[in-house]
């Protein structure tokens, strides 16, 4: 069984022997949202999709193959925005679940709270309909038991 490093060297291997195999029609054929589809990357050179970003000299191929391919044409040429984000790559927010949970915590209570204050005023109003009616039958002096 082979360990990490020799499946790693392996993928680069046959990603460097499907890179040389290919022509400018098949990189066209998997081109999707701009970039080369690592799906079908992954596919031809016979690996996992997580080793496409987890493998550093993997994933500095297709992005150089990737750079090549604009220059020639095929692909096309990265947005302002896409630059940006792939220079300075996607901050995770160690907080973006708690908010999210507590915004949704937030929403659940807010309604709660409008259908609990509804259900007062409208008990208020029975309240005080049942009040005069008490009132009215003990002047009356009939006294309910």
């Amino acid at each position: 069984m082979a360990n990490g490093i020799e499946l790693a060297l392996a993928n680069v291997q046959a990603f460097e022997a499907w890179k040389a195999t290919q022509t400018d029609d098949t990189y066209r054929q998997i081109i999707y949202r701009g970039k080369l589809n690592r799906g079908e990357i992954a596919k031809a050179i016979d690996c996992g999709r997580s080793a496409l970003t987890q493998n550093p000299t993997l994933r500095a191929g297709i992005n150089q193959l990737e750079d090549q391919l604009r220059k020639e044409g095929i692909l096309p040429p990265l947005t302002d925005e896409a630059k940006e984000v792939t220079s300075n790559g996607k901050v995770y927010d160690l907080k973006a679940s708690k908010r999210k949970r507590e915004s949704g915590r937030l929403s659940a209570l807010e309604r709660e709270n409008v259908e609990l204050r509804s259900l007062v005023k409208e008990l208020k109003n029975q309240l005080s309909r049942y009040t005069e009616l008490s009132e009215t039958l003990s002047e009356m002096g009939f006294m309910p038991r």
